[in-house]
């Protein structure tokens, strides 16, 4: 069971790893060792055990062990794990994560060869002294370089484009096996955060073990992990390098709950436990429970409905209030893809995008939007084949003649226009004034009064958006030198929008600016920034991240029928 079994375990078994990094042996670490395996087997729930006072009689508990049970029930907290943890070098505590590498080994390496870290190991493997070592060898060495290698990859997080890319891939390989019935991502990417640590798949369906054997074989598979009656892990080659995918089999009546428990946040997880709790009932991965009795389990809607709570948005599951808010009635209804008219921010290859007008006007009817708006960059940015005055004008006309032929969609005339070093604005004024949107950005100069030079073009009364307003890369660039507080309050007093870009390396403004604009009142545009027909596809990432931030339908421009978006624009 999950309860807090799995927690106490988890417990037990660090402070025995601990012991071992500090060189004790014998029964102190059996003892643990011993305990946490009990706990991870036990059928029954440690509270309720607590409270019928029967912990001291199971097998392998004992009354010591008892005692820190209790500890922890009552505050939280094991004062000997507290006490162990503080005698060990945080370095050597982080090399317990490495699959593979045990308290004896790092007590061993420690004591020998003097390894208090990563770095630390990784020279004594590489200098060849590790090999040496009683006990070692080559094969060992090598079993530890391969730990380390994996635990490296799961300290590097995905962008969420990425992790979702190979999700869906390993999602259809898998809908290939005909006794699967349910199959869902869950964790940090069902919720779609914008960097991804794990990539996790729940299922359901017959015969587990087959379906394990299935997930294994996908065809890109490098090195299988683990390989169960219920987990299966693989490690899968990408254009990135390796990337580590976890697949969970859960019973068919269990499926609802499971998902609802994986999927997280853990901090949403804990409120809805608390409820639980109030209600004389019990939650877990495997169902909602009264007494011994489960009375649900086959949806999230049955678990969340136990409560009077609707099925929560997975973006919205980070218990910032969600929780609260439904149960008085006042849940916003946050925005759907399906209320996304248009994408308003597309470079053609008049500049340096590789669609035609007429390409993306295609691209757009299929996605069955009914505006896109055209903004090739301004004659500043050389390097992008900046558009010059002549050139702009000659598109303007271009752009009106397509639309008199176009049917059902319309190509809106826009810019993206450099924002100087003075702050003044890369294009004539005769020009912007028959333009349908300006979008003023910065793109050189990121430590030069960026702050100063972005209000200076909200001022102007012919801008109406400013274009991914942080600078900031997810891959590596922090970005402006930007007061982005200020931004917000100088758009939020000349009456101009934020643009939220949905291209999933920037996705900027991210989740909490984007609270912030929407506290102040602002409205959002979302554009893609695409330079190549497949780019369209990154609306997703963006919306995602609008959702995770809570902004309803009102508070996107996007969602406006064209007559009502021209509106506001000239506005």
């Amino acid at each position: 069971m999950e309860n807090k079994n799995k927690e106490i375990a988890n417990l037990f078994y660090q402070i025995a790893d601990a012991l071992e990094i500090k060189g004790e042996t014998g029964f102190k670490v059996i003892a643990y060792q011993k305990a946490a395996r009990v706990l991870e087997d036990l059928s029954q729930d440690v509270e309720a055990l607590a409270a019928s006072g029967k912990l001291a009689e199971i097998p392998g508990i004992g009354k010591g062990m008892a005692e820190k049970i209790e500890e922890y029930l009552k505050t939280g907290k094991i004062k000997r794990y507290e006490e162990v943890m503080k005698e060990v070098p945080e370095g050597l505590l982080k090399l317990l994560e490495i699959p593979g590498l045990g308290g004896k080994t790092i007590h061993l390496m420690h004591k020998e060869l003097k390894v208090n870290n990563l770095d630390d190991l990784k020279k004594v493997i590489q200098d060849g002294s590790l090999e040496k070592l009683y006990g070692m060898g080559q094969k060992k060495v090598e079993n530890i370089k391969k730990g380390i290698e994996l635990f490296e990859q799961a300290q590097e997080r995905m962008p969420i484009y990425e992790a979702m890319t190979i999700a869906e891939e390993v999602i259809e390989y898998l809908k290939m096996f005909e006794g699967l019935s349910h199959v869902s991502t869950a964790g940090s990417l069902r919720r779609m955060k914008e960097t991804v640590g794990d990539i996790d798949i729940l299922a359901t369906g017959r015969d587990g073990q087959k379906i394990i054997k299935h997930f294994v074989a996908f065809p890109r598979t490098v090195r299988v992990l683990a390989e169960g009656e219920t987990k299966g892990s693989i490690l899968i080659t990408t254009e990135t390098g390796q990337r580590q995918v976890d697949l969970r089999i859960v019973e068919e009546d269990s499926y609802g709950p499971a998902l609802q428990y994986f999927t997280g946040s853990k901090a949403h997880n804990i409120k809805l436990r608390g409820l639980a709790k109030d209600k004389g009932l019990k939650i877990s991965e495997y169902g909602v429970f009264r007494s011994e009795k489960k009375i649900a389990g086959r949806s999230e809607e049955e678990v969340y409905g136990v409560f009077g709570l609707p099925v929560f948005p997975p973006e919205m599951r980070e218990d910032r209030g969600e929780i609260e808010l439904a149960l008085e009635g006042k849940l916003p209804v946050i925005v759907e893809p399906e209320d996304i008219k248009g994408d308003l921010h597309v470079h053609s290859n008049w500049s340096d995008g590789v669609m035609s007008l007429e390409e993306v006007a295609e691209h757009g009817k299929k996605l069955g939007y009914s505006y896109i708006a055209i903004c090739d960059h301004s004659q500043a940015a050389k390097y992008a084949h900046g558009l010059s005055p002549d050139r702009l004008a000659e598109q303007i006309e271009q752009i009106d003649k397509l639309n008199s032929k176009l049917k059902g969609i319309k190509l809106l005339k826009g810019i993206e226009v450099d924002i100087l070093g003075d702050g003044s604005i890369d294009c004539p004024e005769e020009l912007l004034q028959k333009l349908d949107l300006v979008v003023a950005s910065i793109h050189s100069g990121f430590k030069k009064n960026v702050t100063e030079r972005i209000i200076s073009a909200l001022k102007h009364p012919l801008v109406n958006t400013i274009g991914h307003p942080t600078g900031r890369l997810i891959s590596g660039r922090e970005g402006y030198e930007v007061d982005i507080d200020k931004v917000i309050e100088a758009a939020a007093e000349y009456k101009k929008i934020l643009e939220l870009n949905a291209y999933y390396d920037r996705l900027d403004l991210n989740e909490y600016n984007l609270k912030k604009a929407k506290e102040k009142g602002l409205l959002i545009a979302i554009g893609t920034d695409t330079h190549y027909a497949h780019g369209f596809e990154m609306m997703r990432f963006g919306l995602a991240i609008a959702r995770r931030a809570w902004l309803t339908k009102k508070d996107i421009i996007n969602t406006l029928p064209v007559s009502k978006l021209l509106a506001l624009l000239k506005k």
